[in-house]
């Protein structure tokens, strides 16, 4: 690769004030909440404007969508047709992309479209026809458009290939491949992506000129607004210790909680619901406007409990997420700072948690060695503590809750049949039901005995018996390649635009 870029610059952060987009983008841009730019952002949109190719080696959760989409949208002509298409994985991240695109490009009178399959193509062409400035797309759906000669006047400007690590990985390399030869050659194109295996650093090669290549550091991934807690339980604790979180939690919290499979994701998702919490579940095998319903009503905080695979929640951005759960640790360092990148976006801080067992320890260790960052491990509140915490609350509400009429009118009724302590103690109760903290008193292991816990495992494998058992060694071992992800071996590429994928090397 030609010159990288690197961010341990001296010099003070600028704002966004600096770069001298248009007044509108500025005004969406404070309207947005962002505050200064984020590293990935700071080191681009210069290059950008300057019109050169850029190849951005950066992770899920820096700012990458601003990061190209203000500059692309100061640079476009919007009486010119199409000026921008971005290129990504998945629907949801095409769908995600578009809206952030519109918010940011809305006083700019900027149009967008999301292109992916499952709708009707001649709606979107009619959408495209009809003055769209910026094109979304997913490459199974923009491809057959452009092999069928749906858009002959399609020639964008600037072309981004969002995430271009994960379309290698779902298949899709030779399918970029064709849609850039049938684009214009005089055009400015922009690669992001989290990792740089050799199969991107070619494509970067062949379709870029010169281009600038931008590397965020492992310093500057580390997510520091993201406070990290690790709680070691056994495999059978797993629900009950993520139950005795969430009532531990924040009562403003909305969160995320990742699990490995789709049929975890279905299980815990439908026992968090009988448990009385507002949670939803969201993954591939659900249809594309179930999906989106889910997404939408996350957003909007219609319920504040998603539970989500990593390909579902691929590219999620709510702003507003407050805690992060890795119910189980993933198989790749990179799927753990997607995860919890989910939090603590936009300048907020946020909370990223992870249940292990014994046997997962060393698994997160090497994470944590890869990204530079560290963890603070904690003990389970016990059920006393949480029912404190509860209590307390509970008080500090009473005391500050306004006086209405109609409670007066219930008192006076009661007050003809029951003491007013008995009236006291019988509402409270009431409340305390609506709240049932429930559970064994301790759960998990406490951080001074996790050495012990290790050991104690580390023999039980010795001797092949149990859950800790030579089966599992194995299992522990198997790894996912490209286009898998699964806790018990490789699982079938994810679906294309709505249609199951020829296999592909990657």
């Amino acid at each position: 690769m030609d010159e990288t870029h690197s961010l341990e610059s001296t010099q003070a952060t600028p704002l966004f004030t600096d770069f001298g987009l248009k007044e509108p983008l500025l005004k969406a841009v404070t309207e947005a909440k962002f505050t200064v730019p984020s590293p990935v952002q700071e080191k681009v949109i210069p290059l950008i404007l300057e019109g050169r190719d850029v190849v951005a080696q950066a992770q899920t959760g820096t700012g990458k969508t601003a990061a190209f989409g203000l500059p692309a949208l100061h640079l476009l002509d919007k009486n010119n047709g199409v000026g921008l298409l971005v290129i990504t994985p998945t629907r949801e991240l095409a769908i995600q992309v578009s809206d952030e695109l519109y918010r940011l490009g809305k006083y700019c009178d900027i149009r967008t479209i999301a292109v992916y399959g499952g709708q009707s193509i001649q709606r979107q062409v009619e959408g495209i026809e009809r003055g769209i400035q910026v094109v979304v797309a997913t490459p199974g759906r923009l491809l057959d458009l452009l092999k069928s000669r749906y858009l002959d006047s399609f020639a964008p400007s600037i072309v981004v290939l969002d995430e271009a690590d994960e379309m290698l990985n779902m298949g899709f390399l030779e399918d970029i491949q064709e849609i850039l030869s049938f684009l214009p050659k005089e055009r400015q194109t922009l690669l992001f992506s989290a990792t740089m295996p050799l199969p991107i650093q070619r494509l970067a090669k062949t379709f870029l000129k010169d281009p600038e290549f931008v590397k965020i550091t492992k310093k500057e991934t580390a997510c520091e607004n993201i406070e990290q807690l690790c709680y070691i339980v056994y495999e059978s604790e797993r629900d009950t210790a993520l139950i005795r979180l969430l009532d531990d939690g924040a009562e403003n919290a909305k969160s995320i909680i990742f699990c490995r499979t789709k049929k975890d994701v279905d299980r815990l998702s439908s026992f968090l619901s009988t448990k009385g919490y507002d949670a939803k579940g969201l993954h591939g095998d659900m249809e594309q406007p179930a999906r989106q319903r889910v997404i939408e009503g996350f957003r909007q905080s219609d319920f504040t409990i998603l539970i989500a695979t990593d390909v579902a929640a691929r590219g999620l951005n709510v702003l507003d997420v407050t805690h992060v759960y890795n119910y189980q640790l993933p198989f790749e360092s990179e799927s753990y700072v997607h995860r919890i990148g989910r939090t603590g976006r936009a300048g907020n801080t946020g909370i990223a948690v992870s249940l292990l067992t014994p046997n997962e320890l060393n698994s997160l260790k090497h994470i944590l060695r890869e990204h530079g960052t560290k963890v603070d491990y904690r003990s389970i509140p016990t059920l006393q503590e949480v029912k404190q915490k509860f209590a307390g609350k509970l008080i500090e509400k009473v005391q500050g809750r306004d006086f209405e009429e109609e409670a007066h009118y219930l008192l006076g009724e009661l007050k003809k049949e029951m003491s007013l302590e008995q009236i006291s103690i019988n509402l409270l109760s009431l409340l305390l039901d609506y709240k049932k903290i429930e559970g064994p008193e301790r759960i998990g292991i406490h951080p001074k005995d996790i050495d012990k816990a290790q050991s104690a495992h580390k023999k039980k494998k010795s001797f092949g018996g149990g859950r800790g058992g030579d089966s599992n060694r194995f299992r522990e071992r198997r790894r996912p390649g490209p286009g898998t992800r699964s806790s018990s071996g490789p699982y079938r590429p994810r679906e294309r635009d709505g249609k199951k994928p020829a296999s592909r090397g990657a």
